[in-house]
């Protein structure tokens, strides 16, 4: 995951500090607005009315401009190599797939329904193939026919890992586990459609061949990733900088780094297309170096909202939450913050030195350096998101996480070191990313929890922007220490192998690039992940996630700081409204609409006063906004 990065440990430990004080102020600042939390005079709809619900629908008209501000550009906006959630999400825009997920808000938005495709798949051969039929009308924007051999080969490109990267590859895994075919580019085939497990027996018709059943493939062939592309506009690399639509708007400009602008797909028909409504005539984004920049221009109403959707900053979010708390929503994330602790580094690989630090770490102060129930997210009690079936919440707490142990429990911590040999406590160092401030204050935190039970950790801030190659190399972790990992992680897709497959599968345990941190090779765990895949029905699977939960849960692998949840801004301008779990709790851009095609310029607000923005003094140095994520990463 790209990250912003500011060097200087000295510099990042007083950033650290500073952001615990800024968000301790927003923690505490949850009203004294005028609104009330309800509507406001400049038409903002109210606080939280468009999470997990639809806001103003009724109002968006057909016209206008929409738009966007960003601290980061997408990693990509070729569909094969995005991997960025709100990259995911703004794709939708010039790219369409078999299956989308639904344009409803909350749970809803994350079932599957029919795009190009007629209707869902037709499953077949035990759970092994899959075929749909693409409906009429559909159409490229030079307005040639989108064909099955389109989705085949904008599918192949997955393989093209070595020119193509980034992406994520579950088709490439699904469909060919073994790796046999190379990719389009290195295809000997005449038509470059070599890859034998889907077949086009006709434009209209798609099949897919999997050598081995999977329950969650519908899941992938709903990401952006099995888009369709056409061969003769393939620009291989540099397809990212005008990708070729096949949705309702098309690429007039982009500027990486700088600026997009999208406009209306002439040839896209809406009766091809029951997903997508087109609102608005052109579409906006600007990026921003100066973040503080674009706080100030979602409070001047020059823009309607963030693309990266990770949140507003401290101070940001302060002036907001006091000033203007109708145009807030509070959803959560789909993330779980978290610490691991890898198995290589003793004590660790006895359960019962993990379960002191479980027991004896202060989860309110956590909270509170995650920032607070409002910024932060509710106590995490286990490793399931909310929005992954299976999931049972804060219900199931089995350290009593938000109960009696919330502020730690020093004698059952205690007890638990005697039983794993360590009566008098040990040594060890948590690792946690130098860029970012807030992963910084909560090893704070649970650095002064732990030394209260005898266990003295010391905190090594390493390289946020290397953090594949220095916590995802297991020898280089056992190498360092490192006992503690501070991390997080959100679906890719709404389901537990589209969550914890990679965190918690032994077959995912890599030499490098490695994402199960702790080390986790259970059978039981690694069987109830292969009974998962072969499961068809959807209560089957759902028991089955929760089983795997438990698992993870027992085996003490994990202290869950947060459910995450943000502070998002919400223009006075903008209709038809709502968070998606599709999008990890994000806004679901497709159908935004505006409430007035000329977008009208409100009243200036009060600007941010100096130290107030990201960066300024007192307003933590070196935060950087909730870097953009992948939805499965970090």
């Amino acid at each position: 995951m790209t990250t912003q990065r500011t060097s200087g440990r000295r510099k990042k430990a007083f950033a650290a500090a500073a952001a615990v004080a800024a968000l301790l102020t927003t923690a505490a600042c949850g009203g004294s607005d005028d609104n009330g939390g309800g509507g406001s005079k400049t038409g903002a709809a109210g606080f939280d009315a468009a999470n997990n619900k639809v806001a103003q629908a009724s109002l968006a008209k057909k016209g206008g401009t929409l738009r966007f501000g960003g601290a980061q550009d997408a990693d990509s906006w070729d569909t094969t190599r995005g991997y960025y959630g709100f990259m995911w999400n703004f794709a939708r825009y010039y790219s369409r797939q078999l299956v989308t997920g639904k344009t409803e808000p909350g749970k809803t938005g994350a079932e599957l329904t029919p795009d190009l495709a007629t209707g869902l798949a037709k499953v077949s051969d035990d759970g092994k193939t899959y075929t749909y039929t693409l409906r009429d009308g559909i159409t490229w924007e030079d307005g040639k026919p989108i064909t099955s051999k389109d989705v085949k080969y904008g599918i192949e490109r997955v393989w093209a890992q070595d020119v193509l990267s980034g992406g994520p590859t579950y088709l490439k895994d699904f469909l060919d586990p073994k790796g046999e075919y190379k990719g389009p580019y290195k295809d000997t085939s005449k038509d470059k459609l070599g890859l034998k497990s889907i077949t086009t027996p006709d434009d209209k018709t798609i099949e897919f061949h999997l050598p081995k059943a999977n329950s969650d493939f519908q899941e992938v062939l709903g990401l952006v990733s099995a888009s369709p592309v056409r061969q003769d506009k393939d620009t291989k690399s540099k397809y990212g900088l005008k990708p070729f639509s096949s949705g309702p708007y098309k690429f007039e400009s982009y500027s990486p780094g700088k600026s997009l602008t999208l406009v209306r797909n002439t040839e896209w028909k809406q009766s091809s297309d029951p997903i997508r409504k087109a609102y608005p005539d052109k579409i906006t984004v600007q990026f921003f170096s100066d973040a503080n920049q674009l706080d100030q221009r979602l409070l001047n109403g020059d823009l309607d909202l963030d693309i990266n959707q990770t949140g507003m900053s401290p101070q940001g979010r302060t002036t907001a939450l006091k000033e203007h708390k109708a145009n807030l929503d509070n959803p959560v994330s789909g993330y779980i913050r978290y610490a691991t602790f890898p198995q290589s580094v003793k004590p660790f690989d006895n359960a019962e030195c993990r379960k002191a630090v479980i027991l004896g770490a202060d989860h309110v102060s956590l909270q509170t350096a995650r920032g607070g129930p409002v910024a932060g997210g509710d106590i995490g009690t286990n490793m399931l998101p909310p929005s992954v079936p299976g999931s049972e919440g804060q219900k199931y707490d089995p350290y009593k996480i938000s109960g009696a142990n919330k502020n730690g429990n020093v004698e059952e911590a205690k007890a638990a070191l005697k039983a794993c040999g360590k009566p008098n406590g040990f040594s060890t160092t948590i690792a946690v990313r130098n860029n970012k401030p807030v992963e910084v204050a909560t090893a704070q935190s649970l650095q002064a929890s732990l030394k209260k039970i005898g266990i003295n950790a010391q905190i090594d801030q390493f390289d946020g922007s290397q953090t594949t190659g220095i916590i995802g190399s297991p020898s280089n972790v056992k190498k360092k220490g490192y006992g503690i990992i501070i991390m997080g992680w959100g679906p890719d897709f709404p389901t537990v192998q589209g969550f914890g497959l990679p965190l918690w599968d032994s077959k995912y345990i890599a030499e490098s690039g490695n994402n199960n941190f702790a080390l986790i090779d259970d059978k039981t765990i690694d069987g109830l992940f292969d009974k998962y895949v072969t499961t068809l029905d959807e209560s089957g699977k759902t028991q089955i996630s929760t089983e795997i939960n438990h698992k993870v849960m027992e085996g003490a692998y994990y202290l869950p700081f947060t459910f995450e949840k943000f502070i998002n801004w919400r223009g006075d301008n903008l209709a038809n409204v709502y968070t998606s779990d599709n999008y990890s709790g994000m806004y679901d851009f497709v159908n935004l609409g505006l409430k007035s095609a000329i977008t009208p310029r409100p009243p200036r607000r009060r600007p941010l006063t100096a130290g107030e923005g990201r960066g300024g003094v007192g307003g933590a140095p070196g935060w950087t906004r909730g870097a953009p994520r992948p939805r499965g990463g970090p």
